[in-house]
């Protein structure tokens, strides 16, 4: 079974910075595109950034320039470092692991809160 288990969330007044972890268990990690979503209260989840195995890089317009996501193979980890933050960037983030290639799974971490403070 594939394990994503995020860390790093809390509270945090806006301007303010967070470091959110994601460790994976379970895959071969550099088979996998890895991203992070976040869902709000009352809003469908949405993508917030993610990293192909080659380190091709997406942001969402909302966080580009703020946010960053890095991945280290070695460690079956991804990271999201979030400068800058504002209350609309409130929500639980979720990792989300997609294997690409057979047996192509897509797994979802339990998520972690992140609530910015005006």
């Amino acid at each position: 079974q594939v394990h994503p288990v995020e860390s790093g969330g809390g509270l945090v007044q806006a301007g303010g910075s967070l470091r959110l972890s994601c460790a994976v268990s379970g895959i071969i990690f550099p088979i996998n595109v890895m991203a992070w979503y976040r869902q709000a209260p009352g809003k469908q989840r949405e993508l917030v950034a993610q990293i192909t195995p080659s380190e091709v890089i997406d942001y969402a317009d909302s966080v580009k320039g703020r946010f960053t996501i890095s991945r280290d193979n070695a460690k079956n980890t991804v990271s999201l470092q979030m400068n800058s933050l504002k209350p609309e960037d409130t929500a639980v983030y979720y990792c989300n692991a997609r294997e690409l290639i057979s047996p192509w799974r897509n797994s979802w971490g339990q998520g972690t809160q992140v609530t910015v403070s005006s």
